[in-house]
């Protein structure tokens, strides 16, 4: 992943490593504050500092920002060949990723053949009531 950021133009540092490393080993979506406060965050960046470089890893698609617009932001890391599939409550912005086979794969791989189009992803995310806030 480092290579990936560094062939992007990011220079080399220990919070970008940092950085790089917890969304790597995540097993879901990070928010700026499960980040910053990670133990893992070995380099002393401020909260500051790990926004600017979570923005310029967005910036340069080598990660996924979710949420909502008015809720807090959650970060995944992008892999190429791998992709998640979110859930996302709307009353309580929780995040969850959405374990079944994706039935847009197949759909990807049509639009290859027809269109001409290569290398093609796609970002799913559902959004509806949990089920703690649904009545």
């Amino acid at each position: 992943m480092m290579k990936r950021a560094r062939d992007a133009g990011l220079r080399r540092t220990n919070a970008l490593e940092n950085i790089l490393s917890i969304l790597v080993h995540a097993h879901q979506p990070l928010s700026l504050a499960d980040i910053a406060e990670s133990p893992d965050l070995t380099s002393g960046a401020d909260k500051a500092t790990v926004y600017r470089i979570l923005v310029k890893l967005d910036e340069l698609s080598l990660i996924r920002r979710l949420g909502l617009h008015d809720r807090s932001a959650y970060y995944t890391i992008l892999q190429p060949g791998r992709h998640d599939d979110y859930l996302i409550c709307t009353q309580c912005g929780r995040i969850q990723t959405l374990d079944i086979q994706c039935p847009v794969e197949a759909l990807e791989k049509q639009i290859e053949k027809e269109s001409g189009f290569r290398k093609l992803y796609h970002e799913l995310e559902f959004y509806g009531l949990c089920p703690s806030c649904s009545p």
